[in-house]
């Protein structure tokens, strides 16, 4: 009886024919401080998210230069990617996320946390722009979890880490979803009349952007999406069914926010701040316990997303390769040395040995 039901559910996979709606947090923006690899006493990745990308280094870096090709989560590195019609070199080079402090007498239950702060420089003229705000890389679905150690290294999972994955328990990924019922992002809005939407990309990696509304408003608030489409009656639910291996148990993950500016609305700075992002969902399968490990027997699902994962640090390597050696090539000096101390040290010099 068990295993007829158990197979029932998860035939019935994506149509979200059983109401068993479940609340999760899909990311929370206060768990990706920088805890490790410190830099002049200033830590500078999240352990909990840290990758490794000098797989995608030459060999004519040295073992240590490699040690230091490693990035995670932490809310600096996250990027503001302009449209074409926003974009110039001010906007670029001035638009970025920072970790910004709550302060401790904040009436939230997040006071004395770091939530993400977002500065956007958006044209001034009467344009239609936009700006998404990415995570450094794509959140790994199928990334085992596993501890990692003040180095960054990944470390071997434990007995009780078996079976989870790395950017689950609101570090990026759900598994599980069904039917979305509903979205909702806590925000602090500016009084900018720009619209929020959220990113998500799900298990065929088709990515959708989610309305949550506008920031014209003044302090914490959570905005909230809600399926119109979403049928709470059962008998009117319409039936997919679909096979159940190897399609995978279905999951969403956190592709990042779109912030878009119309032409009439004022332009220049724009600054915003964000504490999570939460899903209302149907489950997909009332539970993943199946008679037979179907992954361990054929290993398609782990092939296909090692493949997918494999090509995806590929690119995401190169690119912070290529970082790090401009990083490396960087002017690090701030002011030129004075030719004038200098003769004035050496007559100052002379005048003392005459």
């Amino acid at each position: 009886m068990k295993r007829t039901l158990v197979l029932t559910a998860a035939a019935m996979l994506l149509a979200g024919t059983f109401g068993f709606a479940k609340e999760s947090t899909l990311i929370d923006f206060t768990l990706l401080d920088a805890d490790i690899l410190e830099e002049d006493g200033v830590p500078q990745e999240n352990s909990r998210t840290v990758m490794d990308y000098s797989v995608a280094a030459g060999a004519t870096f040295t073992g240590e230069q490699k040690s230091l090709m490693k990035t995670s989560l932490a809310l600096p590195n996250w990027e503001v990617v302009l449209n074409s019609s926003a974009r110039n070199v001010q906007s670029v080079a001035l638009s970025q996320v920072v970790a910004a402090p709550v302060k401790e007498s904040a009436d939230v239950p997040f006071a004395g946390s770091n939530v993400m702060g977002v500065r956007i420089v958006f044209p001034t003229w009467n344009n239609n722009a936009n700006a998404k705000i990415v995570p450094p890389f794509e959140i790994q679905a199928y990334e085992p979890l596993a501890e990692a150690d003040a180095n960054g290294e990944r470390q071997e999972q434990s007995e009780d880490q078996q079976g989870k994955y790395l950017f689950e328990d609101g570090y990026g990924l759900i598994r599980n979803v069904g039917t979305i019922k509903s979205i909702a992002c806590t925000t602090m809005g500016m009084n900018f009349p720009h619209q929020l939407y959220v990113l998500l990309k799900d298990n065929d990696n088709v990515e959708r952007r989610y309305l949550m509304g506008n920031l014209l408003f003044d302090g914490w608030k959570t905005l909230q999406w809600n399926n119109p489409n979403y049928i709470t009656e059962v008998r009117t639910r319409e039936i997919r069914v679909y096979p159940i291996y190897p399609r995978g148990i279905p999951f969403v993950k956190f592709a990042g926010f779109q912030i878009t500016r119309d032409a009439s609305d004022i332009g220049d700075n724009f600054v915003g701040y964000f504490k999570d992002v939460k899903v209302i969902y149907d489950l997909a399968v009332l539970t993943a316990d199946r008679d037979i490990d179907d992954e361990d027997l054929w290993g398609i699902i782990t092939k296909k997303e090692t493949e997918r994962q494999a090509a995806e640090m590929d690119r995401f390597g190169i690119k912070q390769v290529n970082r790090y050696i401009e990083k490396q090539k960087m002017a690090t000096e701030e002011t030129f040395t004075s030719s004038l101390n200098e003769n004035s040290d050496s007559n100052a010099g002379s005048s003392t040995g005459f």
